[in-house]
């Protein structure tokens, strides 16, 4: 019943912590990524026959109302699953205090999810693509983002065993190691996509870029820190006998198990 209580009220925080990104990564898209976008949309109107056809959704509901509700539901969505992955590793992995834990799962989860798979397949602004392969494109970048997570799990397998063989830093360096060569692999086996129209601005597509990378660096520097903050405070309330734990910073902290 003590577990379910923390892992309901780790849910929970992890939701409020990812709402809160929601916001704040609407305010970062709002600045440096809207401007890309309308350069883009303004590029492929110069240079596409005109739609007889008006848009479902203005581009003035796009750019306001529909971007802050996709950014606070993904964030949400995000947050909630980044919650249960802690709760699932705390106390398992190392015995870091919750801060380091949360701020430790973001940035892996930044790397594997977003990062590595956006070196291969980075997003584009409207009139950067053709329509007949939105359908491949999508495919491919879900396939390098499977095989990402994947490589990530096997190299914390052949991490862990490398840790005991070998100690604490020199595993690590084998797991990082592991997942690296994994992912230099996976992506010269992945096809290349080049789909760049002729003329079209290289600081566009450089802005647009930059700023879907610093959108998601914002959702998971929310979520390690805030929800960190956030989780170990809960922790100590449902677990007052080891509240004495998390007043060092050390990494080497016994964490209690979840």
């Amino acid at each position: 019943m003590d577990s379910q209580k923390v892992v309901r009220g780790l849910l929970i925080r992890g939701m409020l912590a990812g709402l809160a990104a929601g916001v704040l990564m609407f305010v970062f898209a709002k600045v440096f990524g809207e401007p890309s976008i309308d350069r883009a949309i303004a590029f492929e109107e110069a240079t596409s026959p005109p739609s007889d056809e008006a848009p479902l959704v203005s581009r003035t509901m796009q750019a306001s109302l529909g971007l802050l509700t996709g950014t606070i539901v993904y964030a949400v969505a995000v947050g909630g699953v980044f919650a249960l992955v802690f709760a699932a590793v705390f106390g398992r992995v190392g015995h870091a205090r919750p801060r380091v834990t949360a701020a430790t799962l973001a940035l892996v989860a930044f790397a594997v999810i977003v990062l590595v798979p956006f070196l291969k397949y980075p997003s584009n602004p409207p009139a950067v693509g053709a329509d007949e392969t939105i359908a491949s494109r999508t495919q491919n970048y879900f396939v390098m983002l499977l095989l990402s997570v994947v490589a990530a799990f096997a190299a914390l397998r052949v991490g862990r065993d490398a840790v005991k063989r070998l100690g604490a830093w020199n595993g690590t360096l084998v797991a990082v190691g592991s997942y690296i060569a994994l992912m230099v692999i996976s992506q010269l086996l992945m096809p290349s996509l080049d789909e760049t129209p002729a003329g079209f601005s290289a600081s566009v597509i450089y802005d647009f870029r930059l700023a879907t990378l610093g959108t998601h660096a914002v959702l998971y520097a929310t979520l390690g820190l805030g929800f960190g903050a956030l989780a170990e405070r809960w922790i100590s309330q449902v677990r007052p006998a080891a509240a004495g734990t998390y007043r060092t910073s050390s990494l080497s902290a016994r964490a209690p198990h979840s």
